[in-house]
């Protein structure tokens, strides 16, 4: 099994998050992307590790 390591630039990461109600934010497509999972899959991760 190979593990592949890909670093993402500062600035995209940066460019995705936004102000939202004085909290920092990250939308669930973006972070899907970034993760280069389907939106659904990684909520389903997220269901599934709640702690």
């Amino acid at each position: 099994m190979s593990d592949k390591i890909s670093i993402i630039p500062d600035d995209i990461v940066i460019n995705k998050i936004y102000f939202i109600r004085n909290q920092k934010v990250m939308l669930d497509r973006d972070l899907a992307i970034l993760y280069g999972v389907e939106t659904r899959v990684l909520k389903q991760a997220v269901r599934r590790n709640l702690n």
